[in-house]
């Protein structure tokens, strides 16, 4: 008998890949597809389940089908069907705390995997260069899909508190990027000008949509010689990427705004519904945030694909040219670079050590 699978959130973009590819894992014998909605793309021989994981219902769920491993992929900073900030808050919390206690009642499970995000660091002035998995964030969210998140991760350690015979695996993506990106900071990318906060340029980190379905493979089964995939992990690709380093290989212009506008600037662009410019990603776009993925590579044994800049180069693909085209702009920032600072006279030479 092979393992008998449980996937929520599967008529999101990323739970659909997911459903599809665990299904040719050989040691998989069936799938079992759950969403409050009904998916818009194809799930393979995946067995579909309409249920709301905020409802008593997904107990049923679990005890019909004998699941023994869960990956609980609804925890999103989007609605996947019609609803707003309410209804992904109760998905996100709720629904985790249903999906937890139906777990805790069932005797077959023995593997949970959870979807859950670096935004549980958040982002502050006195943070961190790197964080790494046990870092003690300077100042928790205090709103959004970030307080979601650390709610998310909350409940998650007390579960395993109380079912410590189960191996629960947290994975914290970075930003979720790729040709088919579904995320509130993909839709700010999307913008055909780039509002930042002035003075400010954060490091950002991707991960690529292919990876994050190849480490919940891996989190899913059981770990290879040498691995554990128990335990809670920052996955990321190599490297790091400045916000002007993105929106030049976008070909998106800037419009550096001060700090107390920026609030304004946000609210103005979630009235007419272009994106979720929320707190959050403000903080992000004014400290940025970057993690450690040592634990990732020596103890789950998980090495992405596609670095940061990959990954990156990958979206804008996706984007088509924006407004300024890449080229261009680089041979421009590369040719003021090379002019002389102000009030320099021909043939003086100064050090340029800390001018960046």
């Amino acid at each position: 008998m092979g393992k008998i699978v449980l996937v929520t959130g599967a008529a999101r973009q990323l739970g659909g890949r997911f459903v599809r590819r665990v299904q040719r894992d050989p040691g998989v014998e069936r799938v079992i597809a759950v969403d409050a909605v009904v998916p818009g793309h194809q799930l393979g021989g995946a067995e579909f389940v309409l249920a709301d994981i905020r409802q008593s219902a997904i107990t049923r769920v679990l005890a019909e089908h004998s699941v023994d491993t869960v990956v609980h992929l609804d925890v999103s900073a989007k609605a996947s069907g019609a609803g707003g900030r309410t209804t992904v808050k109760e998905t996100n919390v709720i629904g985790t705390m249903q999906l937890l206690g139906a777990c805790q009642k069932s005797p077959t499970v023995q593997r949970l995997v959870v979807k859950s995000s670096t935004n549980v660091y958040g982002s502050a002035p006195r943070d961190p260069a790197v964080f790494t998995e046990t870092t003690t964030p300077k100042a928790l969210p205090s709103g959004g899909f970030a307080k979601d998140a650390v709610e998310v991760e909350g409940y998650v350690r007390g579960f395993a508190r109380r079912r410590p015979d189960v191996a629960v695996c947290v994975l914290r993506f970075a930003n979720i990027l790729g040709p088919e990106p579904d995320s509130p900071f993909a839709d700010y990318l999307s913008l055909p000008v780039l509002p930042t906060v002035f003075g400010y340029d954060p490091r950002l980190q991707f991960v690529h949509e292919d990876d994050v379905v190849d480490v919940l493979e891996i989190a899913s089964r059981e770990p290879r010689r040498g691995t554990l995939n128990s335990g809670t992990f920052n996955i990321a690709g190599d490297g790091v990427l400045l916000l002007s380093q993105c929106s030049r290989r976008l070909g998106r212009p800037t419009v550096p705004v001060l700090l107390p506008a920026v609030t304004w600037v946000g609210a103005a662009l979630r009235t007419i519904g272009m994106t979720d410019f929320s707190p959050e990603q403000i903080r992000l776009l004014t400290h940025g945030r970057v993690v450690s993925t040592v634990q990732m590579r020596e103890t789950l044994g998980f090495r992405p694909r596609f670095t940061t800049a990959q990954t990156f180069a990958e979206f804008a693909r996706s984007q088509g040219p924006g407004l300024l085209p890449p080229e261009r702009v680089s041979r421009a920032v590369g040719r003021l670079a090379e002019l002389p600072l102000g009030g320099e006279r021909a043939g003086t030479t100064h050090s340029t050590h800390g001018a960046r």
